[in-house]
């Protein structure tokens, strides 16, 4: 029953909520819809920690889902040692990459006060479930090698179960423990996702080549400027 619920019904409401919520918050919250850059409080940290996040986590991405797309594509590659060798490695590399990333950002907002004044609990919880993520997506390249190969042979069938709506929960049966949570936390972040600033990366910038300029508007008197006024 356990099996049932976590890799049977969690994936269809994880899923659910993140279509359901990410419609109405743009429909109804439309300038929500932002990673609300903090730039402008600290730029020197967050260029090391999001650069580096950002090129690890989307290889690992796309890795993932050139496995599910196209399986057969991959254990051909992998069918040639060196080539499994040179997919593993770069995964490995995108997954420390995205690793360090991340705790320079979790470190850039703990040890300064004014992004620690402007962070939420629901960044908190972002930070906690993309760090248990990376974690246990080492834990498994480290631990149970030549992951690109069981992968397409062992969870591709499952997740492509849940798209004909005829979920196989024990394939998930047979996974080490660390396998079993990391698939968890992955339906957990796309429970959550539409909740977080991650709702962003679900809507392309386009329209800033056509909206109208912004005024931005200073709440309080510049040093700079006003002596350079009296000057």
């Amino acid at each position: 029953m356990t099996s049932v619920l976590l890799f049977g019904a969690l994936p269809y409401l994880a899923i659910g909520l993140m279509l359901v919520v990410s419609i109405q918050r743009y429909r109804r919250d439309g300038f929500t819809v932002t990673s609300l850059s903090s730039e402008f409080l600290e730029s020197k940290w967050l260029f090391w920690g999001s650069v580096p996040l950002h090129l690890g986590i989307i290889t690992v991405f796309f890795g993932h889902l050139i496995g599910f797309l196209v399986p057969r594509s991959v254990m051909a590659w992998n069918a040639v040692p060196l080539r499994l060798l040179i997919l593993e490695t770069t995964g490995l590399m995108a997954g420390i990459l995205t690793l360090v990333g991340l705790v320079v950002l979790i470190a850039r907002r703990a040890s300064d006060a004014r992004l620690r004044a402007v962070t939420s609990p629901v960044d908190i919880g972002v930070y906690v479930i993309l760090l248990f993520q990376v974690i246990t997506g080492l834990w498994i390249a480290l631990g149970l090698r030549w992951g690109s190969a069981w992968y397409t042979h062992v969870l591709v069938p499952y997740l492509r179960s849940l798209f004909i709506l005829q979920p196989d929960v024990r394939v998930m049966d047979d996974m080490p423990l660390v396998v079993r949570l990391h698939v968890i936390g992955a339906f957990l972040l796309f429970a959550t996702f539409s909740a977080t600033r991650l709702v962003h990366m679900l809507v392309a910038p386009i329209p800033y080549l056509w909206r109208r300029v912004q005024i931005v508007v200073w709440n309080r008197k510049r040093p700079g400027l006003v002596s350079g006024a009296r000057s």
